[in-house]
């Protein structure tokens, strides 16, 4: 390869690693290209992998508040930026652009942990115009991605959560969840806690490939099972289906979290913004050549036409006939599996909330 650049290398897999590339992100006024001439003989070992680097950033506000009507959540908090699972579908990594980054390599290896954030979250709840509200964890990159178990800024959080009383829901794809049941399960027990686990495939070479830092799907069926075990609301997301490779394990997934105790369900299409539509094509050609084709023929079937669909109301489940498939095949599921029977998640009770005192961190000077 003729030219390096600090960014990495370009259009090569690593090994433990979702992207193959690094690419500018979209704000970036310079593109390079690489190119082979010839003197470099590739190798990867050790030493040549990407590495993971953690930066302490301090954030000037936690709590992220959505207006998407197709959302279930209107708060959410996200404990870092940049995600170490690699998920090579991962909606967020078009994100990493606006720190100027790349959503590729850099997404999951250059992150940024919010050290301040439980500091924050009090002092956002203190605040005398604060509505409690339930708050999402893991909207945008998953808080109990590797890092987490150095930095504990998600424990941090869930501690002041459960301090005052104030409802909390949780997405992830790592079984480090269990780590807080000493939290979730009084919380859930008082009505203020759900967990979500999000299950691609049980296909463990499929789901090494796709989300290679992620925990095993077997060890999040686990976790579902060792949540359900300690009465926290437990539910699975089928998220995203990803067409010709994921699509035909919706039943499977459902049928294994039903088994471990999960009560609650969804499911949301694979969807491509930005960058990630070149990002996720190169990982298909490399490790799917034969059915790349095929897959975002299918894409483009489910966003008609198109490689992504940004609109509310579609780009979460798809339109057309392969949708609509897709729709009753899980509903059907889930109703012969008796998920989603309640019709609608667990009753948040957000009376419980004991506002912060104000000021109460300098109450000794």
């Amino acid at each position: 390869m003729g030219l390096k650049t600090v960014t990495g290398d370009y259009g090569t897999a690593h090994k433990g690693r979702g992207a193959a590339s690094n690419p500018e992100g979209r704000f970036e006024s310079l593109r390079r290209e690489a190119f082979d001439d010839g003197w470099e003989i590739r190798s990867e070992d050790e030493n040549d992998r990407p590495r993971t680097s953690v930066t302490p950033e301090q954030a000037k506000s936690i709590i992220t508040h959505n207006e998407s009507p197709d959302l279930p959540f209107t708060k959410s908090i996200n404990t870092y930026r940049g995600c170490e699972h690699g998920c090579v579908y991962c909606y967020a990594r078009p994100s990493h652009a606006y720190l100027g980054l790349s959503p590729g390599l850099d997404f999951e290896t250059r992150l940024f942990a919010k050290v301040n954030a439980a500091q924050l979250l009090r002092e956002e709840l203190a605040r005398p115009g604060y509505t409690c509200e339930n708050i999402t964890l893991g909207a945008n990159t998953d808080v109990y991605q590797p890092a987490e178990r150095d930095w504990c800024i998600t424990r941090q959080v869930l501690e002041v959560l459960a301090e005052h009383d104030h409802p909390v829901a949780i997405i992830t794809k790592n079984a480090l969840v269990e780590r807080d049941l000493d939290l979730l399960a009084p919380m859930a027990a008082k009505g203020l806690a759900q967990v979500y686990i999000s299950v691609t495939t049980l296909d463990h070479d499929l789901a090494r490939r796709m989300e290679p830092r992620a925990s095993a799907p077997r060890r999040r069926v686990q976790a579902i099972r060792a949540l359900a075990q300690a009465s926290v609301p437990t539910g699975v997301m089928v998220a995203p289906i990803v067409p010709f490779l994921t699509d035909d394990a919706m039943e499977s997934v459902l049928a294994a979290a039903a088994e471990a105790g999960a009560s609650m369900a969804a499911y949301t299409v694979m969807r491509l913004p930005w960058e990630l539509k070149d990002l996720f094509k190169e990982w298909l050609e490399h490790h799917y050549p034969l059915k790349a084709a095929h897959v975002m023929s299918r894409v483009r079937q489910l966003r008609g036409g198109k490689e992504n669909d940004p609109n509310f109301g579609t780009r979460l489940r798809g339109t057309g006939l392969l949708a609509d498939l897709l729709s009753k095949r899980f509903e059907n599921a889930c109703r012969r599996l008796g998920l989603n029977q309640a019709r609608r998640s667990p009753d948040v009770d957000t009376s419980r909330f004991r506002r912060p005192r104000a000021g109460s961190q300098l109450d000794l000077f």
